[in-house]
C-alpha cells in the first residue's frame, strides 16, 4: 500500500465535510418528496462518477464495467438501496440520530466479518461493539419517545447495506469497484422513479438534488475511495467521523435542530466506542506493517 499519510487524511476529512452537508441540504428542501430528491440525486451521482471514470479509463471504460462481474452488480444494488435508506433516515429523524447510528458501520462490519467470515476480533473490539449497541439503544429510545422510530430503522438499513458493500469489496480487493458505485446511483434513481408521483419540482429543489448527487455524495465518496489507497482502512473509518460530528452542527446552526439529551448521550457513547475501536485497529495494523517490514 502506497503511504502518503497527510494526503490520505486530508482527503478523508474533505470527504467527511462534503458528506456532512446532507442534513442541512435536505432541511432546505421546499416541497420535493424524498423520492423526487432521490431520483435526481441518483442520476446526478452516476453522471458525475461516469465522467470521472471516463477521464480515467477513456477507451477502456467498457472493460472496467465488465470487470466488476456479478459481485459488482450486488455492490450497485446494496449501495443504491442504502442510499435510499440514508435520505429517509435524515428526513424521518434528527440528523444527529441518523449520522451517529450510521457512524457505527466500522463496528458493525467487524461484527459481521467475525460471525460470517470467521475473521478474528479482539476482546476490546467485542466490548466496543456492545457499548456502541447500548448507545444506539438510547437513540432508539429517543426515537420511540419522539415518534421518530422509522428514521432510526432507516439508519440501520444504511448500516446493513454498507456492511454488505464493504464485505463484497473486501473480497474483490483487486478489482476497481468505482464502476459498481456508479451503477449504484442508477439503482437509487431507478427505484425512486417507481414511486415518484411527478418529476416536476422547483428549480431550488432540483439544484439541491443535483448538488447532493454531484458534490455532497459524489465528491465525498470519491475522496473516501481514493484515500483508502494512501492510509489504512481503520484510519479512513476514524477520520470519516468528521461527517458525524459536523452534520448535526450544520443543522443546529442553520435551522435550529437541537438533539435531545438522550440523543446526545447515545451519540457520545457510539462516538467514543468507534474512536476507541479505530485507534485500536490503527495500532494493530501498524504492528502488522512493522512485522512485515522487518521480515523483508
Amino acid at each position: 500500500m502506497e503511504r502518503r499519510y497527510g494526503y490520505g487524511v486530508g482527503l478523508v476529512i474533505i470527504g467527511g465535510l462534503f458528506l456532512s452537508t446532507s442534513g442541512i441540504l435536505l432541511r432546505n428542501i421546499e416541497a420535493a418528496s424524498g423520492w423526487q430528491i432521490l431520483f435526481y440525486r441518483g442520476i446526478a451521482f452516476s453522471l458525475t462518477l461516469f465522467l470521472l471514470l471516463l477521464l480515467r479509463y477513456r477507451s477502456g471504460i467498457g472493460a472496467a464495467f465488465r470487470a466488476i462481474g456479478r459481485p459488482g452488480l450486488w455492490v450497485a444494488v446494496v449501495l443504491g438501496l442504502g442510499s435510499i435508506c440514508y435520505i429517509f433516515a435524515i428526513l424521518l429523524t434528527t440528523v444527529a440520530n441518523a449520522v451517529f447510528i450510521i457512524g457505527a458501520v466500522p463496528l458493525a462490519t467487524a461484527f459481521v466479518a467475525w460471525l460470517v467470515l470467521g475473521e478474528r476480533t479482539s476482546a476490546f473490539g467485542v466490548t466496543a461493539m456492545l457499548v456502541s449497541l447500548a448507545g444506539i439503544g438510547l437513540m432508539f429510545a429517543d426515537g420511540l419517545i419522539e415518534g421518530r422510530w422509522a428514521g432510526n430503522v432507516a439508519a440501520l438499513g444504511v448500516v446493513a447495506s454498507f456492511v454488505v458493500f464493504l464485505l463484497i469489496v473486501r473480497k474483490r480487493r483487486g478489482v476497481d469497484m468505482l464502476p459498481a458505485t456508479c451503477l449504484g446511483g442508477l439503482v437509487m434513481g431507478g427505484v425512486a422513479g417507481l414511486f415518484v408521483d411527478s418529476f416536476v419540482i422547483s428549480n431550488r429543489d432540483l439544484a439541491i438534488a443535483i448538488v447532493m448527487g454531484c458534490l455532497q455524495f459524489g465528491v465525498g465518496f470519491w475522496c473516501f475511495t481514493v484515500a483508502a489507497r494512501y492510509i489504512m482502512a481503520s484510519e479512513v473509518a476514524l477520520f470519516s467521523l468528521t461527517e458525524s460530528i459536523l452534520g448535526p452542527i450544520w443543522v443546529w446552526i442553520g435551522v435550529g435542530e437541537k438533539p435531545s439529551l438522550l440523543t446526545l448521550a447515545g451519540s457520545a457513547i457510539v462516538f467514543v466506542s468507534v474512536v476507541a475501536y479505530c485507534i485500536s485497529g490503527i495500532r494493530a495494523e501498524r504492528r502488522l506493517l512493522r512485522a512485515q517490514s522487518n521480515s523483508t
